[in-house]
């Protein structure tokens, strides 16, 4: 037998030999794998060890279409001891807690606006910080005039599970006096360039502004200022001259964008497959929402150092789509320009011009 066939023979024994032993100590090597996943991620939190500035992790960043890369809207900041969540969007809470975000220090949640993917996450993010934060108090929801109505009907459609939970675990761990959210609206002055700051503790002060988002009225974007860095976020907006004045000099703007080309050829698909009504969902969503374009403008006009496309239109579940749906917008924004996906921290480090990038699973 020549040595060719000798090593191929000794190879495949070693191989089934590997794959024998896999199989004997299968319950081992879980056991193992558990352990060191248990040790890696309970209890974990990696707002600590952030360099001194503001901090932005991507708890969403697709939109009410499903996409395996991006949950529904939603971002949290990180400022000093100050720990906000912008948006609910579903699956949001969870995506935190995977990223290793201090869900039991939450001090506040803003929305932009009332449409169904930016509060659909709100019930379960209110119970995971009111039970994992041992929370006495309800949890300030900040938003536009109607907020009563949705935080109190969160409130109301969590109740019951909220009794279990205090009898399950007592008024220790789930008191119930801290469940469920607060309602506080936002009041804007009139006019069409309308801001307000909303939050000012800790250093870090967060103002809203209006944007345009008919027939969505109110809707608002935020801009975060601290410690010299500033982020500002759109919500959902077409261009628009307050979303520009308001994030003037902004380090980093997250702007949501909706590539009409390629929701065009899925409305044309959707006709032709006979759902005349989801194709005129699509056709109406065209004008209400920035092309990838419409938000480099903003960017550029706005004078911003980094522009990230979040609440993306249509669902992109690959990144080799990035480029397509960019396309349009790369000549129009000076600076660095992506699209986000679930699981990134933004980190500007306080009084410098950098901006760290990393994934956090």
């Amino acid at each position: 037998m020549g040595p060719i066939r000798w090593t191929l023979l000794i190879a495949g024994a070693a191989a089934l030999l590997l794959f024998a032993g896999a199989q004997v100590f299968r319950v081992q090597i879980s056991e193992f794998l558990f352990e060191r996943a248990v040790k890696q991620n309970i209890g974990r939190n990696s707002a600590a060890g952030l360099e001194e500035g503001l901090h932005v992790y991507v708890c969403g960043a697709g939109s009410p279409f499903p996409d395996p890369q991006r949950g529904g809207p939603c971002l949290a900041l990180v400022a000093g001891d100050q720990h906000i969540i912008i948006d609910a969007g579903s699956g949001g809470i969870r995506t935190l807690t995977r990223m290793g975000y201090p869900v039991a220090e939450i001090d506040a949640v803003f929305l932009t606006h009332l449409h169904s993917d930016h509060i659909d996450g709100l019930g379960e993010l209110l119970m995971q910080a009111w039970v994992n934060g041992g929370r006495d108090v309800p949890m300030p929801v900040h938003g536009p005039t109607g907020v009563e109505e949705v935080v109190n009907g969160f409130n109301a459609a969590y109740r019951i599970d909220s009794t279990y939970r205090t009898g399950h675990h007592g008024a220790e761990i789930a008191n119930p006096e801290g469940r469920g959210g607060a309602p506080v609206p936002i009041a804007m002055p009139a006019g069409p360039g309308g801001q307000s700051v909303v939050y000012d503790a800790g250093g870090l002060t967060i103002t809203a502004f209006r944007v345009s988002h008919a027939p969505v009225e109110p809707a608002y974007g935020y801009r975060a200022d601290y410690k010299g860095r500033s982020v500002s976020i759109s919500g959902d907006s077409v261009y628009d001259a307050n979303l520009v004045a308001a994030s003037t000099g902004a380090d980093l703007l997250f702007h949501d964008a909706l590539n009409a080309d390629m929701v065009v050829r899925m409305r044309e698909a959707m006709a032709q497959a006979g759902r005349d009504d989801l194709a005129k969902v699509l056709n109406d969503i065209l004008d209400y929402h920035a092309t990838p374009a419409d938000a480099a403008r903003a960017a550029q006009d706005a004078g911003a150092g980094r522009l990230v496309l979040y609440h993306t239109v249509p669902p992109l579940p690959s990144r080799a789509l990035n480029a397509l749906f960019m396309k349009d917008a790369q000549a129009l924004f000076d600076g660095p320009m992506e699209v986000a996906e679930d699981g990134l921290i933004y980190s500007l480090p306080a009084d410098s011009e950098s901006i760290e990038v990393r994934k956090a699973f």
